[in-house]
């Protein structure tokens, strides 16, 4: 073989190498990581959310909290979730609970509006606190740039909204690394005394498992993600892998949170709190465009996925979305959320998602890992007797 010819050859093997990881990352990663960029802003962006689900219940009760009923159940229920998506070809929330819920499926619908313009006003409402407190820039300002983004990233469709996710991701976890081991750095000694007291609040176990099914029931609006898993153990791989990569920010976070308990408890953003004490301009700022960015992840998360919902109406009717209606849809929920960001992060978070995560329980949870793992047997049962509706593989 001439040289040029061995050449040819070698770029082709990397280049089938480089696939390969490309597909590897897609099926068994991917969807943890959009579940992530997803839940992030309302799930524990600011510290708020932890400190309102975990920290109040004592250092070492809330880190019991985030690693038992949390995690696992995150885990459990995502492998459930990605192998009936994988089975039924549901990969948007309404065809997915057409199949688990039948004629009750419009439930899960009122559900996730209420989420979405829930988190929608949590996220504009720290949107414009960020750059009001870091730069001084008008509170509008904040929220004009959030929605101008979300609108983008919306309009320009589901590969653009993976690629950001996943590489967002990486940079989140990069920081969250430098900011973990900087306050172990600073206050390790505090840290370890709070967590080495052993306090542990009633309640702990129960508001863990809150927290889960409330993260959980954003679910639904990642599912466009785990179009690349073909197989069952990808679907349960990627599923279970869910959980460590969603929660592992969340406890670095809430480790170097917990050398300042209790007084961090009254802080509506501890997250800036904790910055302001590391004493650091220049990594407040990097910190805080990330967190920005974070806040625009979740955001266009579930826009998108309110647009998937959309799209497969029109799909349905054998016709095309209008690519002007995915961004009208961006404006119009934002809008409508900012109506509640006036009560305040705080009251957002203590009541709006304790509610949630009730309603979520009857509506997403409880019917997967029930009725779902029927449908599941039942259609594995019908494949393997030589049904014609297999694809079980």
């Amino acid at each position: 073989m001439s040289r040029s010819g061995t050449l040819v050859a070698r770029f082709r093997t990397l280049e089938g190498q480089d696939e390969r990881m490309t597909s590897w990352f897609r099926r068994y990663l991917l969807p943890g990581f959009v579940f992530q960029s997803i839940i992030i802003a309302g799930g524990y962006g600011t510290g708020r959310e932890l400190v309102e689900f975990f920290l109040r219940f004592g250092p070492l009760g809330g880190l019991l909290g985030m690693l038992l009923p949390s995690m696992l159940l995150v885990s459990l229920t995502s492998m459930a979730s990605f192998e009936f998506v994988r089975v039924f070809g549901t990969y948007d929330y309404r065809t997915f609970f057409q199949r688990l819920l039948g004629r009750g499926w419009f439930i899960y619908e009122i559900g996730f509006l209420c989420a979405v313009l829930l988190i929608l006003a949590v996220i504009g409402s720290a949107a414009g606190t960020l750059l009001l407190e870091t730069f001084g820039l008008p509170y509008w300002v904040g929220v004009v740039g959030l929605l101008l983004t979300i609108g983008f990233l919306v309009f320009r469709g589901t590969g653009t909204i993976e690629r950001f996710f996943s590489g967002w991701s990486f940079l989140l976890y990069g920081v969250y690394i430098v900011f973990f081991a900087w306050a172990i750095s600073r206050f390790g000694g505090s840290i370890g005394a709070a967590l080495g007291s052993g306090e542990v609040r009633e309640g702990w176990a129960l508001s863990g498992f809150r927290y889960g099914v409330l993260q959980l029931s954003l679910v639904p609006a990642m599912l466009f993600a785990t179009r690349h898993i073909r197989r069952r153990r990808e679907a349960l791989w990627a599923g279970a892998l869910t959980g460590p990569i969603a929660m592992i920010p969340a406890i670095l976070f809430f480790v170097a949170m917990s050398g300042q308990y209790p007084g961090i408890l009254d802080r509506p953003v501890p997250a800036n709190h904790l910055l302001e004490l590391l004493g650091s301009r220049g990594f407040q700022i990097a910190f805080q465009v990330v967190l920005f960015g974070t806040l625009i992840e979740s955001g266009t998360g579930l826009i998108h996925a309110f647009n998937e919902r959309i799209d497969g109406v029109f799909a349905a009717r054998k016709a095309h979305m209008p690519a002007a209606v995915r961004p009208a849809v961006a404006v119009i929920l934002l809008l409508l959320a900012s109506a509640l960001s006036r009560f305040g992060i705080i009251d957002l978070i203590a009541t709006g998602f304790g509610a949630l995560s009730w309603a979520f329980l009857f509506i997403f949870v409880l019917p997967l890992l029930t009725l779902g793992m029927y449908r599941l047997r039942k259609r594995a049962s019908a494949a393997r007797g030589g049904s014609a509706g297999g694809g079980d593989g």
